[in-house]
């Protein structure tokens, strides 16, 4: 039986857009697999079904090809992570909103792994581009965290922190271990193993009711 990137497709003519995102997953699957130093254009070229002057007509060579991934899948993590975290004036116990975000951020840690691993937990050979745009990301995660950790600790009628930035980057390290834990070993670190004990750990700083 062929290996899984050299099998026959049936071809299928697709659009321009089209074609480019088929690439990328191809792309991203081989870096899943493989490691950034196990993608190549005859590989992609390969799992894609496709020749190699396909690939070479939407992208100028292979580093722009790994540019394109990495922008894609960062801006991908971005935004879900944006539209998951607790906004300002949301009515409701900080304590379950705060659980709530991190089930859901766990939820699309395991249904898309391979994006994950790319920002949590770089492979050997990671460009420096990605590098970059996971900076990025953990800054935007942090000033929007920051700007809504002191309402949720004064609806519990507890202080406002004294350092939002450093309450804000302790909540992400804690998200963040626990998305690296289920994507390490999701049979010992289940979702909700992870959520329960967060949820214990928000207790112990106050984020456990309404005062």
């Amino acid at each position: 039986m062929p290996p899984a990137d050299t099998a026959p497709r049936p071809r299928v003519r697709l659009s321009g857009p089209e074609r480019r995102e088929q690439i990328l997953d191809a792309t991203k699957a081989i870096v899943g697999e493989r490691g950034f130093h196990g993608v190549s254009i005859d590989a992609v070229a390969r799992r894609a079904g496709i020749t190699r002057p396909v690939v070479y007509s939407h992208f100028d060579d292979l580093p722009g090809l790994l540019r394109a991934l990495i922008d894609r899948e960062a801006a991908r993590a971005l935004k879900q992570l944006l539209a998951l975290l607790p906004q300002r004036g949301d009515e409701d116990r900080p304590d379950l909103v705060l659980t709530r975000t991190l089930r859901a951020f766990l939820e699309a840690v395991h249904g898309d792994p391979v994006t994950w691993r790319l920002v949590l937990m770089p492979p050997e050979g990671t460009p420096a581009a990605l590098q970059e745009q996971v900076a990025r990301t953990r800054r935007a995660v942090t000033e929007q965290l920051a700007r809504i950790a002191p309402e949720a600790l004064e609806a519990t009628g507890r202080e406002a922190p004294p350092d939002p930035e450093l309450t804000a980057l302790s909540l992400q390290a804690i998200a963040e271990e626990c998305a690296r834990l289920l994507l390490e070993d999701p049979k010992r670190y289940p979702i909700d193993r992870l959520v329960a004990n967060a949820s214990w750990m928000l207790g112990l700083v106050g984020l456990d009711r309404k005062r």
